[in-house]
């Protein structure tokens, strides 16, 4: 079975080569069939030349000149993947390299294999170790905002790492259209309304860096985009 990994990226060459060289040389040790994509967000600081420079095996690079939102390079790189597992994870590696075993061992060991298993910090007893006290309450509050508000069911919508069947990821994100951090929800929310099945797995967040999303701002924008997602999906027939 091919496992295919798929890395977002955006301006991120301060840390892209270690990142590449550490995930080459965790998959080539663990699993006989891999691929390793980065998708490049319209990076303008060289960081796609940069993995290319180091010519890993099974390393492809993609994506396209103008920036857009992690969202679109996630779904560039799951309707290019070819695995039978697309697993998707931070430039950082914040939540290490192991969990990709961790999801590959709960994606060999049910019957049937589910189309989405997500990554989620609230069923790990650990999963907000090393978290501050503000942003661990910052980040329950704002799962808990729009869960409620988005009606979905799982328990972290928003953990950085999530992986699919290769057939569910090309139906999933072929209808999916939001480029921006909501794109977490379109996919879960098309998941749902197609029929698919979802499971959960414990993570926690090894590498720290300071977040990306600014809470007030970001979840005002998701909740609008959620609201057009809805809509748009509920429209669907």
């Amino acid at each position: 079975m091919q496992i295919s990994v798929i890395i977002p990226m955006f301006n991120e060459s301060k840390i892209i080569q270690s990142t590449a060289k550490t995930l080459s040389a965790y998959m080539e040790s663990h699993f006989e069939s891999y691929e390793i994509l980065f998708s490049d967000d319209g990076s303008t600081d060289g960081c796609g030349d940069l993995v290319r420079a180091l010519n890993l095996p099974s390393v492809r690079i993609i994506g396209y000149e103008e920036n857009r939102g992690k969202g679109s390079a996630v779904r560039l790189g799951m309707l290019e993947a070819r695995g039978d597992m697309v697993l998707f994870t931070d430039a950082d590696l914040a939540y290490g390299t192991d969990v990709i075993a961790a999801f590959y061992q709960h994606f060999t060991s049910q019957t049937p294999t589910p189309d989405l298993i997500v990554g989620s910090r609230n069923l790990a007893s650990d999963g907000y170790s090393d978290y501050t006290i503000t942003r661990k309450l910052m980040s329950k509050t704002y799962l808990k905002v729009l869960k409620v508000l988005g009606g979905l069911r799982l328990s972290d919508s928003q953990c950085g790492c999530k992986a699919f069947r290769n057939e569910a990821a090309k139906e999933i994100f072929s209808r999916c259209t939001t480029d921006g951090f909501a794109f977490d929800f379109e996919a879960i929310l098309w998941s749902q309304k197609l029929g698919m099945s979802a499971s959960e797995i414990g993570v926690k967040i090894i590498n720290h860096r300071e977040s990306k999303i600014r809470y007030v701002r970001d979840t005002t924008r998701m909740l609008k985009d959620l609201q057009k997602i809805r809509k748009k999906i509920k429209k669907e027939k």
